[in-house]
């Protein structure tokens, strides 16, 4: 019968109200007693059953819940023949309840959709070669399937043969398609907009990418941060409170009506939902723009940091050498660019490859006698020619002139941070290039964003020389940077400024072998791209590592810990508010007091979901 009763709920209210509307036309419009008295008796016992039984249910647990002060409160108003507050004060109570559940449902769409994108099947290759349709419960990691035009890619795997474009929105955030071809890694969840592709099964199930950001969500969304749990431990004893004031007030002033008004009244309703409203509402927003928020902790540090630290390579910078400036020498230049090809084809050496990405369409040449010299470079003959490729110490042991023009070159593209790459042919120099990581485009406004949300200080840690560590901290205005550090510097540096300094730092890095910072740091952000380590090892991730959301994610958690401040101020005014009237006004009543109460709940219920719309200003 409980099941039930707590099953009908919304039916339950529906028929109240339309017996208050009976009643009270009645009353008012045909002065027939009767019958309002009796449909408003009726709303008020069909009203109250369910909040009863929940009652009942907390009081079996040792809780005073709300609805043991609302029951005791309907049922001392039947007591005194008040069909009116008792029927009005149970619809309203129930009413509220239906609201509360309905925005609370919308609060946590993040998920919903995320679920609605999860594949369901999937065209599997059987054993006789071709492809059937199977449940997704079905694949297996090494197993090929075949995904079409429009189709949701089912698992995690890599590009077997074929080439299309994928939407990979809901695991980076970003709209844009990405071009995949024959080893490309693909991610369930994700769409081919055009194209048919075989990939092999690498993760399956709950172990892709999507399903871990689905398990996150979900557990982010659950957790209590530490404001939440003191108000769970505050209306537990609060609520007590207002019930023995409640029979104090009866005791002192033998006014049955008033003792009820301010059980109604004393209700922390608003209190308890408004928190958890904003923190929920708060990481559905940053899963849908592909930041993910560990719970709800996370975001009370996150608002309160003064210090961002970042890791260089692959977070400030692009982690893809290329070459930055370059200066040519004498004549015959495209020969010399030819023979510098040559030379690096057979190198895989980072800063080969950006030298050869660097010339275009180049004339390759047989390379004879190639010398590698230990910290130095290449020596070797193309076509009858000594050429040397490498840093100034091998031009000074091979002897080859350096005119005070390239010196001065040589001294700029230093002090900019380059990493110096020198050709000679048969001891004259013809080509200087500059190569260096490429700072990531727009990361100079994000910080200065990051700076305007009120990060005090920026600092850089990297592994790379002082040189070119201090060279991308001017681009940048960086606080601090500190180059030649190793991952366990790293993390005793951060030691240092949350233990010695007493700062709330995060560390922005790219979740693998800065994992040792990005656990110490008060917050750790991951540059993600939607890996495990990255996914397990920090407490932000940034999907598709893209450094423009992180302003928005911290812009996010500043704007929820307001909001969250702001629901707990208008839900304990409201309450003072109706208690005080209680005693010092003589319009407030038990049907007013409760239509305030549930009007609160919406109210903090709405102003949470505000943050489902948030977007930083640009």
């Amino acid at each position: 019968m409980q099941k039930f009763i707590l099953g009908r709920k919304n039916q339950i209210t529906l028929v109240g109200a339309i017996l208050i509307v009976i009643g009270f036309s009645s009353e008012l419009g045909f002065k027939n007693e009767t019958v309002a008295v009796w449909s408003l008796a009726i709303a008020s016992v069909l009203g109250v059953a369910p909040i009863a039984i929940q009652a009942y249910q907390a009081l079996k647990v040792k809780v005073v819940s709300i609805d043991v002060l609302v029951t005791i409160a309907v049922a001392g108003a039947f007591i005194i023949r008040n069909f009116e507050e008792s029927a009005i004060v149970t619809f309203l109570f129930l009413f509220g309840a239906f609201l509360e559940q309905r925005t609370l449902n919308k609060t946590r769409s993040a998920i919903k959709e995320l679920t609605e994108m999860a594949p369901e099947s999937a065209l599997k290759q059987m054993e006789n070669g071709e492809f059937e349709e199977v449940e997704i419960d079905e694949v297996d990691v090494g197993d090929v399937l075949l995904v079409k035009t429009g189709a949701k890619i089912p698992v995690d795997g890599t590009v077997l043969s074929g080439e299309g474009s994928i939407n990979e929105a809901s695991i980076t955030g970003e709209s844009l398609p990405v071009a995949k071809e024959k080893g490309s890694n693909v991610y369930a969840g994700t769409i081919l907009d055009n194209g048919t592709i075989q990939i092999t099964a690498d993760r399956v199930g709950e172990d892709t990418t999507f399903g871990k950001i689905i398990e996150l969500v979900e557990e982010a969304q659950d957790s209590k941060s530490e404001a939440e749990r003191f108000i769970d431990r505050f209306s537990k004893y609060y609520t007590p409170a207002v019930l023995v004031l409640g029979i104090i007030v009866w005791v002192f002033s033998r006014d049955l009506e008033l003792a009820i008004t301010i059980l109604v009244l004393g209700c922390p309703g608003a209190l308890v939902i408004g928190v958890p409203v904003s923190n929920v509402a708060g990481i559905g927003n940053g899963a849908r723009h592909g930041v993910l928020l560990k719970g709800s902790e996370v975001i009370a540090d996150f608002s309160r940091l003064d210090t961002m630290v970042f890791d260089k390579t692959g977070t400030l910078t692009a982690g893809n050498p290329s070459i930055a400036e370059k200066e040519y020498y004498g004549d015959n230049i495209e020969e010399a660019l030819g023979y510098l090809a040559s030379i690096e084809q057979e190198s895989d050496h980072p800063l080969a490859k950006a030298v050869l990405q660097e010339i275009s369409n180049p004339t390759f040449t047989p390379v004879e006698n190639t010398e590698v010299v230990k910290g130095g470079g290449i020596v070797a003959s193309v076509n009858g020619h000594r050429i040397a490729v490498g840093n100034v110490a091998l031009m000074e042991r091979e002897g080859t002139r350096l005119s005070g023009q390239a010196k001065a070159d040589i001294a700029y593209f230093e002090k900019n941070g380059n990493s110096l790459v020198l050709t000679s042919v048969d001891g004259e120099l013809k080509i200087l290039m500059g190569v260096r990581d490429q700072i990531r485009s727009g990361v100079k406004d994000d910080l200065l964003r990051l700076k305007k949300l009120g990060v005090k200080n920026l600092v850089m840690l990297s592994g790379d020389n002082q040189g070119t560590v201090d060279a991308v901290s001017r681009e940048l205005g960086l606080t601090e940077a500190h180059g030649n550090m190793l991952p366990e510097d790293k993390s005793a540096y951060i030691k240092k400024l949350i233990e010695q300094e007493g700062q709330i730092v995060a560390f922005v890095g790219d979740g693998v072998n800065d994992s040792p910072s990005l656990a110490l740091a008060h917050i750790g952000i991951a540059m993600g791209s939607g890996t495990d380590v990255a996914i397990e090892t920090s407490d932000v991730v940034l999907m598709n590592s893209d450094f423009r959301r992180l302003p928005h994610a911290l812009g996010l958690a500043k704007a929820t810990a307001r909001n969250m401040k702001q629901n707990i101020f208008i839900a304990i005014g409201v309450v003072i508010f109706l208690l005080a009237s209680v005693f010092f006004s003589e319009w407030m009543n038990m049907s007013i007091g409760m239509f305030v109460h549930e009007g609160s709940i919406l109210v903090v219920i709405l102003n949470g979901m505000r943050l489902l719309r948030y977007k930083l200003k640009q």
